[in-house]
């Protein structure tokens, strides 16, 4: 029993590796089971990730926001397919206080690809390394992506969505529509 707890710990410390991105599972399609919503967790105030300029932005600047993390990779192919939702969820919402961010978490490899990635999808909301602490406090029950989180304007939680399909973006907008008009 002790041999398979340490298999265990270390089959899951390896999961949260990101050198090796065929370690980070990509889920094509939302799973059929409910995941049960993790609790209600608020990121600290210095919680945060580093945009390309080296700045570092907390996710407690953007409170009075609704806020959408997307964890992604560039090399992920439902991550990309995500994306022009996305970019037009910013583009419709913004003026009325949603705030995408991008979370690139394919690994020290995949950053540099980030700015071709930007043009490439047309891409106005801002991209970043998510700290590993925030990292953690969101993924670390499931290492997959692309995972996408809604918070309420006082950084809760209320949503998480893990994968992509054509079912997604109703789900989502509906989400951020609710959050958006709740005060």
């Amino acid at each position: 029993m002790l041999l398979f707890s340490g298999v265990c710990v270390l089959f899951f410390l390896s999961c949260r590796q990101v050198s090796n991105p065929s370690q980070i599972p990509v889920v094509s399609r939302p799973p059929q089971t409910t995941y049960p919503m993790p609790p209600a967790k608020i990121a600290g105030p210095e919680m945060g990730w580093v945009v390309a300029n080296t700045q570092h932005v907390r996710l407690a600047d953007s409170r009075n926001k609704v806020v959408v993390l997307d964890f992604y990779a560039t090399w992920c192919e439902p991550c990309r397919e995500s994306i022009p939702h996305l970019v037009d969820l910013q583009r419709r919402y913004g003026s009325k206080g949603l705030q995408i961010v991008g979370l690139n978490v394919g690994g020290a490899e995949d950053y540099e690809k980030v700015p071709e990635f930007a043009r490439e999808f047309r891409i106005q909301y801002q991209l970043g390394i998510p700290d590993p602490d925030l990292e953690d406090l969101y993924m670390s029950d499931d290492a997959s992506i692309p995972q996408t989180f809604i918070l309420d304007r006082n950084g809760v939680i209320v949503k998480r969505f893990i994968g992509y399909d054509d079912s997604l973006p109703a789900e989502l907008e509906s989400a951020i529509q609710s959050s958006l008009e709740a005060r």
